[in-house]
């Protein structure tokens, strides 16, 4: 077999092949004793038609298969001879196969090239001060309050700024984008029946608050909105809708006291003081737990700049659906359909592209010092993590870990823990300073 290398630039090879004649040859005589036995030719007897008819017959699916049985192959013998991974499957090009001539191919492929972490063992990494605002406290407080509040019947007055109103609502766009006014019998009405609308809430329709301010239960109205051309939802955008409302009740939003009260019905706690020590104790953790994870983003910053060389786009690629992914597992898990997200996807994977990059830049040069360290997960860590995960996802660890070894998702799983485990080496020996 001869192969022609071709070192394009850092990351991107490329190998011409060629696979001499007597193996395709020998090839194609064995897939057409295959076809003759299994071929069914009118006039014919199974497993007797002649080689002939089967190599007339047959003769592109049977090439076909000589390709196709041959290349992986000898694309693995010539990266093997040439100490050459892959971080993809190869991109097979240009092939030519005929009876009788060496068959010859093009692949190409992204390889990365050696890492070298330089001097690991004496970081130096910053750590912002772990402090919380002066006004933090009170401000978690607050919130605590806000989702506490209730809401009780409104009885005697009409609906204020704050109430939530009870609706039976009928709305009919009337003026589309670029569209003339239809009559009314032509638009689809959509109809809702006994939502709740709070009276002043930013996602209402502009001028909505305004209409149903001062209504009490039991009174109907018709109104009509314009919706301006950068509205958040996008489908009623630059149009004028038609409502039809009925008011069905009335509710008023109670925050409780700030009182010894509030802090025995928020949980375990006796006082107010007592649930003010526990939320500033909650804020001072995450504070410290932020300046961690700053410190460790100043580690993946250092180590991604050790890599000078361009990396392979498939590994940003796939570093960028990780992101993508992650980023809807997230939502998925507040019950957000991403689909009904006003999210512009493309341009969230393009803000993607430099974050992924220098990921990709740090974990190379953290899988090159697993390898030097000989830093590898046991059974054992990949078990725990395999149930973390399984906690996460509300299934059991054990059909986590088949689903895990149906798609080969394990490989993943131990690469991120011994790349885990170079970032604790790499945290023991650094000096940390705190800014």
């Amino acid at each position: 077999m001869k192969t022609e290398f071709t070192d394009v630039n850092e990351t991107q090879k490329s190998l011409v092949v060629e696979i001499p004649s007597d193996v395709v040859d020998a090839e194609i005589d064995r897939l057409t004793r295959d076809y003759s036995r299994a071929a069914r030719i009118p006039g014919f007897r199974p497993g007797k038609v002649p080689v002939k008819h089967v190599r007339q017959r047959f003769r592109d699916q049977i090439l076909h298969d000589t390709a196709h049985g041959l290349i992986p192959k000898a694309v693995d013998d010539a990266l093997r001879e040439r100490g050459l991974e892959p971080v993809d499957t190869p991109n097979i090009k240009d092939v030519v196969v005929e009876e009788g001539c060496p068959l010859t191919f093009t692949a190409s492929f992204e390889t990365v090239p050696q890492v070298d972490p330089g001097d690991y063992t004496t970081l130096t990494l910053r750590r912002p001060p772990a402090t919380v605002e002066a006004d933090a406290v009170d401000q978690a407080l607050q919130g605590l309050r806000e989702r506490a509040a209730r809401f009780d019947p409104v009885a005697g007055r009409p609906a204020e700024l704050g109430d939530s109103i009870v609706l039976d609502l009928t709305r009919r766009v009337l003026v589309g984008p670029n569209a003339a006014e239809p009559p009314p019998d032509q638009t689809a009405p959509d109809t809702h029946e006994g939502i709740t609308i709070e009276i002043g809430a930013s996602a209402n329709p502009p001028g909505f608050d305004d209409e149903v301010a001062g209504l009490e239960v039991g009174d109907a109205k018709e109104f009509s909105l314009s919706y301006p051309e950068d509205h958040a939802a996008s489908e009623l955008a630059g149009t004028t809708v038609h409502y039809n409302i009925s008011v069905k009740a009335l509710k008023q939003r109670l925050v409780p006291e700030l009182d010894d009260e509030f802090a025995k019905d928020t949980g375990d706690f006796d006082t107010l003081a007592a649930l003010r020590r526990r939320v500033a104790e909650d804020l001072q953790n995450e504070a410290e737990q932020d300046a961690d994870r700053q410190v460790r983003a100043d580690m993946v910053k250092q180590l991604a700049a050790r890599v000078t060389f361009d990396v392979p786009d498939t590994l940003v690629n796939r570093e960028v659906d990780r992101r993508v992914e992650e980023f809807v597992r997230r939502l998925l898990e507040q019950q957000v359909d991403p689909m009904k997200t006003n999210i512009n996807w493309e341009e969230f994977r393009d803000r993607q592209q430099d974050p992924a990059r220098e990921a990709v830049r740090s974990a190379l040069v953290l899988d090159e010092i697993a390898r030097r360290e000989s830093l590898v997960p046991s059974a054992e860590d990949i078990d725990r993590e395999v149930a973390r995960y399984a906690e996460r996802t509300g299934r059991t660890a054990a059909a986590v870990r088949a689903k895990l070894e149906q798609e080969g998702g394990l490989a993943r799983v131990e690469t991120g823990l011994r790349r885990e485990k170079a970032v604790e080496l790499l945290m023991s020996h650094a000096k940390i300073v705190t800014l």
